[in-house]
Formats: structure tokens, sequence, C-alpha cells
């Protein structure tokens, strides 16, 4: 059964998967049951607009109407994609404008350029194709980076990898020699960042969802069988118990650093749900697929350390430099996230995107967070995602 106890630290304690077992007998839990399906109209659950009302400074139908043209924007951007061709440069929601921008590279034909507006994209000239911009990177990846470096990706916009500095050390010798190494592979802005990435895991403190020794963290998402979860949380063949120390499942499989990601298998009484916990805050969020949003989209993180939270996907496939070691493939939000908060579900609208994987900042003072898209973890291990 679910606790009925607040926790004041912890970790995005999303799917609470054995939680589910008593709810009928037992006394009310600390987040109410699952809404009622809703009909195919409904954008989100009142959850997800509540909380996106509260930290974009929307109106209900403010935050429905940006759900809606996210979710035609996702549906273009494969459509722009093909019809852009080798002259493809990336492409991010525009907010303002409530429509997928697209980058093609100047010279593309009239052709191509109309063949990309008939999607319903705006369109945009750029220097550098996509496929050049990752082999930029490709290049920079390859590269030992200093603590000083925090992080790397292609952003389309500005048709450049932008490299993340920590501003005190930008001065550092060996953070200018590896940016003088990075400018000689390809077109690099420097974007100076408040302190250096870190992973959200916590000692044990007490309270939710999962423990491998004394680690605890998250739930992300219900697999058929299991649930995937932050690579960093454990290693493989390491048991897995719940928020009430009974016995789920061990981790099944493991990466980290390199990547973030895990899956562990449950059994011993505990079951999957499609679901995103609220904890009483909002409520609870039901998950419907694992579309992925463009970069400019709305998105949301759960977490029992700090609740709810949206901002924005900023950046797909980047290269984060943690003290670990380098993970890649990673996207990152303006969404903050604390201590306890890693593992935990990324979700825009009812669309399943990524499990939180570390940051910098807080939930006081702002930050930023990156995960592991979701659907690189399904297609690791042969998962198939739980949906409503």
């Amino acid at each position: 059964m679910r606790r009925t106890t607040t926790l004041s630290t912890g970790l995005a304690s999303l799917l609470l998967i054995g939680a589910w077992a008593t709810v009928a007998a037992g006394p009310a839990s600390a987040a109410p049951a699952p809404e009622a399906t809703p009909t195919s109209e409904a954008p989100a659950s009142d959850a997800l607009l509540d909380a996106m009302r509260r930290d974009f400074g929307l109106t209900k139908a403010g935050a429905e109407a940006r759900l809606a043209a996210e979710k035609t924007a996702t549906a273009v951007e494969p459509k722009a994609e093909r019809a852009a061709g080798a002259a493809y440069g990336g492409s991010w929601f525009d907010a303002d404008s409530g429509k997928l921008t697209v980058a093609v590279k100047s010279g593309a034909s009239a052709a191509t350029l109309a063949s990309v507006r008939e999607t319903g994209a705006s369109v945009r000239t750029v220097k550098y194709s996509a496929r050049q911009l990752d082999a930029a990177k490709a290049r920079i990846d390859k590269l030992a980076a200093p603590d000083g470096v925090s992080n790397w990706y292609v952003d389309a916009e500005s048709s450049s990898v932008v490299v993340g500095v920590v501003a005190a050390q930008r001065a550092d010798n060996d953070v200018r020699a590896f940016l003088a190494k990075a400018r000689a592979g390809g077109p690099v802005t420097v974007e100076e960042t408040a302190s250096a990435p870190e992973t959200f895991a916590a000692g044990t403190v007490g309270g939710d969802p999962f423990y491998t020794g004394n680690v605890r963290c998250s739930i992300g998402f219900s697999v058929h069988g299991g649930f995937v979860t932050a690579g960093h949380c454990g290693g493989a063949g390491q048991g897995v118990s719940g928020w009430d120390r009974s016995y789920i499942g061990n981790i099944q499989g493991s990466s980290f650093p390199e990547n973030d990601y895990a899956w562990v298998n449950v059994g011993s009484g505990w079951w999957t749900v499609p679901v995103v916990l609220g904890w009483g805050t909002v409520s609870d969020q039901l998950v419907r697929g694992s579309n992925e949003a463009p970069v400019g989209a709305s998105i949301c993180r759960s977490g029992s350390t700090t609740h709810w939270h949206c901002g924005n996907v900023l950046a797909k496939n980047e290269t984060v430099n943690y003290s670990q070691g380098a993970v890649r493939q990673m996207t990152k939000t303006s969404v903050c996230a604390e201590p306890g908060d890693s593992g935990g579900s990324f979700i825009s609208g009812d669309q399943a995107q990524g499990v939180t994987s570390g940051g910098w900042g807080n939930c006081s003072t702002g930050g930023e967070t990156w995960y592991q898209p979701v659907n690189e973890i399904l297609n690791r291990y042969g998962l198939t995602l739980h949906t409503a």
C-alpha cells in the first residue's frame, strides 16, 4: 500500500508499482487514485495543466493550447525532416508562434523549402546541416574533457555545437585547450553554466521508493515485466527493494557512465501500472505513449523531493560530463531537480520522455536537468512501455 507520510527529501518515485495492491482496502493514500480515463479530446490531466499554469504562468486554456500545438509539432517534425532531406539542419518548437521551426542549410532548392513549408513548419536558413553538426559533435566526443567543461550538444538554432563551460573555470588552461581542439573540429559556441552537473541519487534518508543497498532512487516508467530508471542507481544483479523495504526484483541491465539507464524486473507481489505519481500535490498522470517531444516543447518532471515542476526541452543528443565520466545522447531541460530525484519520470502531456539523470541548481534558485530518453532504453533492452 502507499504510505501516507510526506517526505521532506527523496527522489522522483513516480511509479510506486507495489502501491496498488491494497488501494481498494487501505486508507486514503498520499496521492489520489488515478483519474478516470479522459476522452480523446483531453490534452492532459488536470495535474499536468496545473503544473504548467504554475511554472509557465499560463491560464488553463493557454496550457491546453500549448499542448495541442506541441502535439501537432511532434507529428510534423519527422515529415519536415524527410522533406528537407540532406539539407535538414535540425528543428525546434517555438512557443511564441506555436509552430515547429525547421533549419534548412543555405543553398537548398526552392522546391525543398516549399516541401518543408507544406508540412506546416516554419523555415530558417542556416549554415550547416544536421549531419555536419552531428559529425562535429562526434569529433568532440572523442576528446577528454576537463572538469570545467560541463556538457556539449548540437544546437539547430545557432547552427553550431554549444559547449557548456563552468563560468568560474573558463580561464582554466585545460578548458581553453579543450575549446581550441573543439573549434578545430567544427563550429562551436561557448555557453557558461553556473556549476558542474551532478547526478541526483540520494543516500538512504527514509521514505520512498526503491533501494539498492544504501542508495535510494526513483522508478521512472513501468514496462511490461518491470520498470526503467537511472543507471547510476545500481549495477546489474543488485537486489531492489521498495519504499517499505519489501523485495521487488533485481536490476536486469544497467549502464553508467556513457549511458545512464537501467531496468528492474518486478515480482514478489509487486506489479506495474502506467502512472506517474503526483504525491498528493497533483493528481496522478496516466502514460499513453512515448512520442518524442521537439526542442522547445514543454515538459514536466515528478519527484518526491520537489514534486511537480515544468520547463522546456532545451537540447537533444547532448553529452554531459559528470565527474564519473561522460554520458551521451541526453536531453537537456530547464526543469529544476534536487538530490533524491534521480531515475524519475519526465513526461510531456501524456507521453513518456525519459528518466532523470542529473543536473545543476535546485528548485529554489533554478537550474537545468538532463534525462536519458526512454525510447533509447526500451530499444536497448527490448522492453515495451506499459501504457494506459
